[in-house]
């Protein structure tokens, strides 16, 4: 494989997904070179602006990345390249290890003083309860004793404190339970699969996909330089959605500032997402995660006014970054998991029909197909099977 000639800054996206199929559009648009690093089949790679394709073996220990990271690097040339993780794993194996990443590559991910308080959420809602940031009612029990002493008013949410091995398991986010053996059966299942205390139980905020925003920004100096708010109003799956399928840009002050303040407190920089409900019953927006990377809509952004991806390569190779903001309106669909998800909540009642349709009609993007960049939509189809089994999409 040969090397880019000169000495052009690129970019190493790792995952390949439609995530981040829309970093590599986003940086080869304005003929940045990106090397694209998977250990799964992914479709970026056929992508008209990727440069290279590597396909690891695994990507999910934190040791084994960073070392095939330099390799890479070495062999292709990589030196001074601005990385882009695509999940979670991968975030905090750039921030562990960010000091021996940084000789060789541009690392926008902060170390790990800052990513502690977002890769763990039991720092993550203390830090919120600190700030005054409102947040679901959390319990965290130690064991199955502990958790037969919580009051807790049904239904309640499982899910873990640190997303990584519980996702991989279950391929789901979190677990319903809708009443006390539920609970326990639930607890003692999700104890097996992660580590002791990592298992918290989640007061469930009534309420569907409209009452689901997002505050997205790329964050500089207690700034942010690019920002969007969006209402995640379709997700897949429809009750704990792993990822938005159908995600619109509106206008809400409120959590501009709620995010900017926990965003300040960890000192963040880069891309970041921040995810709320606003719950009925009180009128709150909650904070319910705090993603430290780009998101699966991110391409939305671009549409909007904000090339979140962009931003940050400009500002990691010292251009200036003019300050831009996405405008409200603008919409953005998954195809492949909207209609599923679509087709299950007008079955259940919960959806009509021709709002549906035209929702669908309104899209402005979709998160894959282009008709620019056609390849990698073509190919997904193919792959439907793969990922429902790799990761149930």
């Amino acid at each position: 494989m040969a090397r880019i000639a000169g000495n052009r800054t690129g970019a190493v996206v790792i995952g390949g997904d439609y995530q981040g199929l829309g970093i590599v559009q986003s940086l080869g648009r304005r003929r940045v070179p990106v090397c694209v690093i998977d250990d799964e089949l992914s479709i970026a790679k056929f992508s008209r602006y990727a440069t290279y394709a590597v396909k690891l073996p695994d990507l999910r220990d934190e040791r084994a990345t960073v070392d095939a990271l330099l390799d890479v690097g070495r062999r292709l040339g990589l030196r001074g390249w601005v990385l882009y993780p695509t999940r979670d794993e991968t975030v905090a194996a750039l921030s562990h290890h960010r000091q021996s990443l940084s000789g060789y590559f541009r690392v926008p991910t902060p170390d790990w003083a800052t990513i502690q308080w977002v890769w763990d959420k039991r720092n993550t809602y203390r830090l919120a309860e600190e700030l005054k940031i409102p947040a679901p009612r959390t319990w965290y029990p130690a064991d199955a004793n502990e958790l037969r002493g919580m009051e807790v008013d049904f239904p309640v949410a499982i899910k873990p404190a640190i997303k990584e091995h519980f996702i991989y398991a279950t391929k789901a986010k979190a677990w319903k339970a809708s009443n006390r053996a539920e609970l326990e059966d639930l607890f003692l299942k999700a104890a097996s699969l992660v580590g002791r205390g990592e298992v918290m139980i989640q007061e469930l905020i009534p309420g569907d996909g409209h009452q689901q925003f997002a505050y997205c920004a790329f964050f500089k100096h207690g700034h942010a330089l690019g920002s969007m708010v969006a209402r995640r109003t379709r997700q897949h799956p429809p009750e704990f959605g792993r990822a938005s399928t159908f995600v619109e840009t509106t206008e809400l002050a409120l959590l501009e500032t709620l995010s900017k303040r926990f965003l300040c407190a960890i000192d963040y920089y880069g891309l970041v997402e921040l995810e709320y409900k606003l719950d009925p019953r009180d009128r709150q927006f909650k904070l319910l995660d705090v993603n430290a990377r780009t998101w699966g809509y991110h391409t939305l952004g671009r549409h909007a006014g904000v090339d979140f991806p962009f931003l940050l390569f400009q500002d990691q190779c010292g251009d200036i970054v003019e300050e831009q903001r996405g405008r409200p309106g603008v919409s953005w669909v998954r195809l492949v998991t909207d209609l599923p998800t679509g087709i299950s909540e007008i079955l259940s009642g919960r959806l009509n029909w021709r709002a549906y349709l035209r929702t669908l009609q309104a899209a402005h993007v979709e998160s894959v197909f282009s008709r620019e960049d056609p390849l990698p939509g073509i190919v997904e189809l193919g792959l439907i099977p793969y990922l429902s089994i790799r990761r149930g999409f």
